[in-house]
């Protein structure tokens, strides 16, 4: 029989619990200072592909505004100038000329909302809504005539919006 036996003057003290305590720990340490520095480093870059986007478009603004520059002079030269206002003046004539078909219907839908059987009766109807109306004036029927089911009538008349 093997018997175990301390004859120090001090108990045998063991820093298992210790070790184990400190191990952990320091594992644990270990795995937050990795997950720290992944971190970081998503960080800077994602930060050097903002920075390299800035500088793009900090390099793109600069060749812009120096194009502009030239433009603006350019455009600054005597005959240029008066080239341009002569457009300008032409845009207004067109302006001034120009026809909004789209207010025209409108205000025809508006006189004749939904012209649909058309007899004698509604022809008439058709005739003294638009002779009534603010906007066209100067009515002339040119012509009238009959197909399978609708009636076609062919007028001039005068647009003006007031």
């Amino acid at each position: 029989m093997k018997v175990r036996l301390n004859l120090a003057t001090k108990a045998l003290e063991t820093h298992r619990r210790f070790l184990a305590g400190a191990g952990l720990t320091a594992a644990f340490a270990g795995i937050v200072f990795v997950g720290l520095g992944w971190h970081v480093y998503s960080a800077r870059k994602v930060d050097e592909e903002r920075r390299a986007r800035a500088e793009s478009n900090r390099r793109e603004m600069s060749h812009l505004e120096a194009q502009r520059s030239e433009l603006d002079a350019y455009f600054h030269q005597k005959d240029i100038a008066t080239l341009h206002d002569r457009a300008a003046f032409i845009n207004t004539i067109l302006d001034a000329r120009s026809f909004n078909w789209t207010l025209m219907f409108m205000d025809l839908e508006r006189i004749l909302p939904g012209v649909g059987a058309i007899n004698d009766e509604a022809e008439l109807k058709f005739e003294h809504a638009i002779e009534e109306s603010r906007e066209f004036t100067g009515v002339q029927i040119q012509n009238v005539h009959q197909t399978n089911d609708q009636k076609v009538i062919q007028l001039t008349a005068v647009y003006s919006r007031m």
